[in-house]
This record gives structure tokens, sequence and C-alpha cells, in this order.
């Protein structure tokens, strides 16, 4: 029985073997390819890795070259840098160098600098994250304008009670109303923020000072009256 056992096992051997033998004739040439194919596909994808680290190390040191030319007030030179990081850098140094660009154009024109950021607002490609962050600085450059009311709707849309930038929209309208006289108003957007509990510690501490202001309300200054001339002295008889 052990001799039959040992026959049966050498037949299916050579079987798998003879199977495994007409397999590779049919099939060689592509095992052999796919195996080409596995190994440069490796090939590539690390290479490819090396090519965006190269990329990226390049594009953070001439980001940070501009950032030198505008702190030392060499501002054509940096708006170039800028602009060739936004056109030929990754894609995550050429959307830092657009906001600190527009963050440039607004110290020199507010307006300016107002529209790079509503570029940036309306550009699909962005994270919404950023977009707002976009709107939020583009509203903030406008609230003081000649037309602050798309300001100030901007704000509103994104004090929302999930938006990221909620907290900062809150206390500029809060105090746009302070700045108006409109104190039922502000102290409502300050209420806002106190009742949030992810507001953070250091604006709770600046809302305790508005909302002084806010129950104090309009101040009233009067001028004094001017002292009563004195009695002139009674005339002196002899």
């Amino acid at each position: 029985m052990a001799e039959n056992n040992e026959f049966i096992r050498e037949v299916n051997e050579e079987y798998r073997r003879d199977k495994v033998a007409e397999i590779w004739r049919r099939y060689s040439g592509v095992i052999i390819a796919l195996a080409v194919l596995f190994v440069a596909g490796i090939g590539g994808w690390r290479y490819w890795q090396h090519e965006q680290l190269v990329s990226a190390q390049a594009a953070s040191e001439r980001f940070e070259a501009a950032n030198t030319l505008a702190r030392t007030g060499k501002t054509e030179e940096a708006d170039k840098a800028f602009a060739a990081i936004e056109a030929e850098g990754p894609a995550g140094y050429s959307l830092l160098a657009r906001f600190r660009s527009a963050a440039e154009t607004a110290k020199r024109d507010e307006t300016a600098g107002a529209a790079e950021y509503d570029a940036l607002a309306d550009d699909t490609k962005i994270g919404d994250g950023l977009r707002d962050l976009a709107r939020l600085r583009s509203a903030l450059l406008r609230l003081d304008g000649a037309d602050p009311d798309s300001a100030l709707a901007t704000l509103q849309g994104l004090a929302a009670p999930n938006g990221a930038f909620r907290h900062t929209a809150r206390e500029m309208l809060g105090l746009a109303a302070l700045k108006r006289g409109d104190f039922e108003g502000a102290g409502r957007w300050f209420d806002q923020i106190n009742t949030d509990p992810q507001a953070p510690q250091n604006l709770r501490q600046r809302i305790e000072v508005y909302e002084a202001l806010v129950a104090g309300g309009p101040v009233t200054v009067t001028a004094a009256l001017p002292a009563p001339p004195a009695a002139p002295p009674p005339p002196v008889t002899r």
C-alpha cells in the first residue's frame, strides 16, 4: 500500500511539473513582460518621488529668497520672484506665492490686494478652507473702504456656525457695528463668540473689553458751563 501511495505521489508531482513547464512555454513572454513592467513601474515611481523632492527643495529656496527681497524693501524684484514661483513652482509653493503676493500688494494698494484675494477665492482648484481665507483677507481690506457693504456680507457668510474663520469674522462684525454706534448689533456678535465653546481664550479676553463698551452705551460729552462772573464789589462810601 505504501508503494502505491509513493507511486501516486510521484505521478502527481510529475504531472504538476509538466503543467508548469507547459504554462511557461506558452506564457513565458507575457510573464517576463509583466515582470519588466513591474520593475520599471517601481523605478519610475522612485524617480518621480526624487524629482518631486528636488523640485520642492528648490521652490522652498526660491520662496525664501522672494520673502527676503520683500522684507528688505525690494518690492519690484520680490513681485517678479513670486510671479515666477506661481508660474513654475510646484502646486503648493505656487499657491503659497499667490497668497504672499496678495499680501505684499495689499501693503501698497489695498484695493489691488483685495482683488488678488478675490481671484484666489474664485479659484475652484483651491480647497474650500483656503478660499475662505482669501475671502476673509479681502473683506478685511475692504471693511474700512468707501463701500463696506460687500465686505460685511462676506464676513456674515464666514460667521456661520461651522465656518473655519467664524471667530475672526464675528469679532470684525461686532467691531464694525460698535464703530457705527450699533451697540445692540455689536452685542449680538460678541455673544455668539462667548457662547461658542471653541472660541480661543485670548479672543474671549478681548470680548470682555468689547462687552464693557457695549454695556456703557453711547457716551455724550457735554462741555462744562463757564462759571458766572463774580459780583462786583460794593461801592465804597465815605
